[in-house]
């Protein structure tokens, strides 16, 4: 009997292990595990500094961290030193937080969209598909040469370099723009 459940236990976990590794991206150097949070595994992306040090200026992280679902587009460092020098200096100040929770919170929608979903509501939308963020703002999405893209209020345009990171709150679709709202 005892031969019987070490058996069991071995074949699950050898049934498990490689769905888990599979849904596992590396993004910015990291592993991101499913199984952690969005801020969790951002904190450990090479590529996601900026971000990171912004989530915690706006005092972020705790929302970040709850159960969720929410979809993060989540800018490079390289999408925040698109924007003009100093932009990113003056939003972290304190003065400045109600603008950087503004800006913030529009890269993020309630609920876990994958990207196959977004592909559907663009192909539901005739080629577009609104997503309303979290900050009450609206983003476009799109597809253009076989990736999807999105356009921000004030017309900026933001590709999905990495798509799916999944989280145990949502999903991360990695973008190469500072996402910008009215």
């Amino acid at each position: 009997m005892k031969k019987l459940i070490i058996a069991t236990i071995a074949l699950a976990a050898i049934t498990i292990a490689p769905n888990t590794y599979a849904q596992t991206k590396m993004v910015g150097g990291a592993a991101m595990y499913p199984t952690k949070n969005i801020i969790e595994n951002a904190v450990n992306s090479k590529d996601h500094t900026t971000l990171v040090e912004a989530v915690k200026a706006a005092g972020l992280v705790q929302t970040l961290q709850s159960a969720g679902p929410f979809t993060v587009f989540a800018p490079t460092n390289e999408a925040f030193n698109k924007l003009p020098k100093g932009t990113v200096e003056t939003l972290v100040k304190p003065e400045n937080k109600t603008a950087l929770i503004k800006i913030l919170t529009y890269h993020v929608v309630s609920g876990k969209v994958s990207a196959a979903q977004l592909m559907a509501k663009i192909k539901a939308g005739k080629g577009t598909a609104e997503l309303n963020t979290v900050s009450g703002g609206i983003l476009k999405a799109m597809i253009q040469g076989g990736k999807i893209y999105l356009v921000d209020e004030k017309g900026g345009k933001s590709w999905v370099t990495i798509a799916d990171v999944n989280q145990s709150n949502g999903v991360i679709h990695v973008v190469n723009t500072v996402l910008m709202p009215n």
